[in-house]
């Protein structure tokens, strides 16, 4: 699994401890990951952010990452942060079986399951609504920004 590079800086005061899932909040597929996330997320270790608010927009911008295409997902284990494919199988892992099936995409090539990951992050919007539903419960209750 691939992570970002990153400084060691945190970002004062809006960084909370433990894991975290950064996701576009106007896409229906990545605001439904969330939604996924937080349901079968059992032991609660995820919180999330909204790319589009302050706190997402800077890490982001932490991550070396544009702020403003929101390309990719951040997923961030154990303090180490991952994006596109590996943003995904990282979450997959964390949340246990059966989902960890899923972590097989990283046996793929980087490059193979990045350009996986990206076909679908660059036609997000054509297969879901840019608007998406109020979040559930599970994730409301674990929404930072």
């Amino acid at each position: 699994m691939t992570s970002c590079s990153h400084s060691d800086e945190t970002i004062p005061g809006q960084l909370p401890q433990g894991n975290l899932i950064v996701f576009d909040g106007i896409c229906l597929v990545c605001s439904g990951f969330a939604r996924f996330m937080a349901r079968h997320d059992k032991t609660a270790d995820f919180r999330f952010v909204d790319a589009q608010s302050e706190t997402g927009r800077s890490l982001y911008e932490k991550y070396g990452l544009d702020a403003d295409l929101m390309e990719t997902n951040i997923v961030i284990v154990d303090g180490q942060a991952y994006t596109k494919m590996a943003s995904f199988t990282a979450a997959m892992h964390s949340i246990g079986w059966p989902w960890k099936l899923l972590t097989v995409f990283d046996f793929l090539p980087i490059g193979v399951g990045n350009w996986l990951y990206d076909r679908i992050a660059q036609n997000r919007y054509r297969l879901g609504r840019r608007a998406c539903p109020l979040p559930s419960k599970e994730l409301k209750d674990r929404l930072i920004d």
